[in-house]
């Protein structure tokens, strides 16, 4: 498409490669490594044109809440993704519970530790640890410590 992008600190950019794109990643500092999740997301619809957008998503607007960073639909205020998939991303401070509701019946929710250390389903998740859970409407996360966490709802059956 003979985009060229900057990825900045708190961003959030999704793509969409439809057909016939031709895609590379460099890190734009001579001096600062990278560090990024690069996350894949099967489609819902096939063969379509190429997407992409970016935004930037502040910590302040996620204190102690979820904000939605990816959703399939635009009027959630986060970038628009080709299936019925949800990014959420919170910073909570230290003995919060977060309930999490999926938002459609059959996906599964996918909680991943950025940083700090909580507790789910039993079991405590440190940083840049994971579980998926999956058969259920909601789950439960309590911080042991200042957590950043980010949850990622997709379909379990496509």
């Amino acid at each position: 498409t003979g985009r060229e992008e900057v990825i900045k600190t708190h961003d959030v950019q999704i793509m969409s490669a439809g057909s016939g794109i031709t895609h590379s990643e460099y890190n734009n500092s001579r001096e600062n490594e990278v560090k990024f999740l690069q996350i894949w997301v099967f489609p819902k619809e096939k063969n379509i044109e190429p997407g992409y957008d970016q935004k930037t998503f502040l910590p302040a607007d996620r204190e102690n809440k979820l904000l939605t960073v990816v959703s399939p639909n635009k009027e959630e205020g986060g970038v628009w993704i080709n299936q019925d998939s949800w990014f959420s991303l919170g910073n909570f401070d230290e003995s919060k519970t977060i309930t999490y509701d999926l938002k459609k019946e059959g996906n599964g929710v996918y909680v991943y530790v950025l940083s700090g250390e909580v507790e789910v389903g039993g079991k405590t998740l440190g940083e840049r640890d994971a579980v998926g859970i999956w058969e259920t409407n909601k789950i439960d996360v309590q911080t042991n410590t200042y957590a950043e966490l980010l949850f990622i709802e997709v379909p379990m059956n496509f």
